[in-house]
């Protein structure tokens, strides 16, 4: 078994123990139905020149994290954002071993994990220590982990509400303006990926302000832009049924929309590939992009032709990993059973 899968069932062995049957269930489901997230974080670990057990540790333990903390706020959305900043303040604690730990439950309907996030949290730190350039990233990650707080405001049950406070939270962060749309922006916010590629550098002993800045640059907004973006495209179907946010629908129309997000997956592999090792960016970002179009959503006759530009657009390698990433969807299905 490869040891991102190792990993990711020793926490599923963990979670299996949570005393409360919602968070439990939460933690359940976010392990079972966001498999590819763990192993789209895991895949960082191909950046340092050796492996190092410790990053891949790391990278598989803050996506659980990250998923877990979705679905908890999505499931107590009722409490308000409150509660969701509250649980999402865990993200930046886990990469700062200088923080001092608080009650992420505080505004929670229900509280008793049995430590299992705490054990994320603390397991994330304890790696981040050993990462040989971790205090040369240390100020980004936590800031872009502060960042993400946006998830919080993303399951707003109102929709006037959301997209304000999103709006306004855009501008607050970005007072000078940006070139990338408010919506882009916070959705670049709402992925883990500036964050992962970041680490990622800071396992080498190797490493230079000079490209943590620019790797920086290359990930938020726009390589985690198409993450945000692309995972709405594929389930806007779904999003639509359930009255969940669609970051695709904030453009005015779906051919704006697909032309839009084409201009980001071609703007993404440009910036990552001018990065050190850019053939390893390229190809964690191609695989990426992939990843969503395999979708059988994404193969829909409503989506076909758009998905079909969307794959023009991330290139030739982009192209060849659709069908293959399509029966790793269809191997994994059936190992689950």
């Amino acid at each position: 078994m490869p040891r991102a899968a190792r990993e990711v069932e020793r926490w599923r062995r963990i979670a299996r123990e949570i005393p409360d049957e919602a968070i439990r269930r939460d933690a359940m489901s976010a392990l079972a139905n966001k498999r590819g997230q763990s192993d789209g974080a895991a895949f960082f670990a191909i950046l340092p020149r050796s492996r190092n057990p410790t990053l891949l540790r790391l990278l598989v333990a803050y996506q659980i994290m990250w998923d877990f903390l979705d679905s908890v706020n999505e499931s107590g959305a009722e409490a308000g954002q409150r509660n969701g900043s509250q649980l999402h303040v865990a993200l930046v604690d886990a990469l700062d071993p200088n923080r001092p730990l608080t009650d992420y439950y505080r505004h929670h309907p229900w509280r008793d994990d049995g430590c299992y996030l705490q054990r994320l949290v603390v397991a994330c730190r304890e790696c981040c220590m050993q990462l040989p350039c971790y205090e040369l990233v240390r100020h980004l990650i936590t800031r872009e982990a502060a960042r993400a707080q946006v998830l919080a405001i993303n399951h707003d049950p109102d929709p006037a509400v959301r997209d304000a406070t999103l709006e306004t939270w855009s501008v607050r962060e970005f007072p000078h303006g940006h070139e990338a749309h408010w919506f882009e922006l916070t959705g670049a916010a709402s992925a883990g990926l500036t964050i992962f590629a970041l680490l990622a550098l800071a396992s080498e002993p190797a490493c230079r302000a000079g490209e943590v800045a620019r790797t920086c640059r290359a990930y938020f907004p726009w390589t985690s832009a198409v993450a945000t973006m692309l995972d709405s495209y594929v389930d806007q179907i779904e999003d639509t049924a359930n009255g969940h946010h669609m970051y695709i629908a904030h453009y005015p129309s779906e051919d704006v929309a697909a032309q839009r997000v084409a201009t980001l997956v071609h703007r993404c592999l440009r910036e990552v590939g001018r990065l050190k090792n850019g053939e390893k960016h390229i190809l964690i970002a191609s695989c990426m992009i992939a990843l969503y179009l395999s979708k059988d959503s994404a193969r829909s006759p409503a989506m076909r032709e758009t998905t079909r530009r969307l794959a023009l657009a991330g290139g030739s390698l982009t192209r060849v990993l659709v069908p293959i990433l399509r029966v790793w969807r269809v191997a994994y299905a059936l190992q689950s059973q």
